[in-house]
């Protein structure tokens, strides 16, 4: 690990990326991809009977989207950790928003560690996931 890659700013934005829409093939090749074949990502019906308008993208999903935001924000970090929570779902066919934000730098003994704030929101704004990432300096 490198310490003398600057730190970002607590504060610092990163830029906004908006992912999907999100369709039944794509909710079908995630499933088989990830092991998480759970109707309620597959059959419109199963998702009906909770009261959904249709099949609710997996949230697992959602949050593995963040890892390019953050590797075209910075490449020279590395993420070390990332975690979410989920708030509301993002349903087949909606395109959901990425967002973070530099929370604080935690100096260690080799660097930094750099804490973002993370932020998914559906397409009519409300909040899908808040989250966590930590980076540090990637080895040179």
């Amino acid at each position: 690990m490198s310490a003398d890659v600057a730190a970002p700013l607590p504060g610092e934005k990163l830029s906004s990326l908006p992912i999907g829409p999100f369709r039944a093939a794509d909710l079908a090749s995630y499933a088989e991809a990830s092991g998480d074949d759970n109707p309620l990502h597959l059959d419109l019906a199963f998702a009906q009977s909770f009261g959904f308008p249709s099949r609710p993208a997996h949230g697992m999903r959602l949050l593995a989207a963040f890892e390019p935001l953050l590797s075209d924000w910075r490449p020279d970090l590395m993420l070390i950790g990332l975690r979410g929570h989920f708030l509301t779902p993002v349903f087949e066919e909606e395109i959901a928003t990425l967002s973070g934000r530099v929370a604080k730098i935690e100096p260690t003994e080799t660097g930094y560690i750099a804490i973002l704030r993370l932020m998914a929101h559906t397409g009519s704004g409300a909040p899908a996931l808040m989250g966590e990432a930590r980076l540090t300096p990637a080895a040179r």
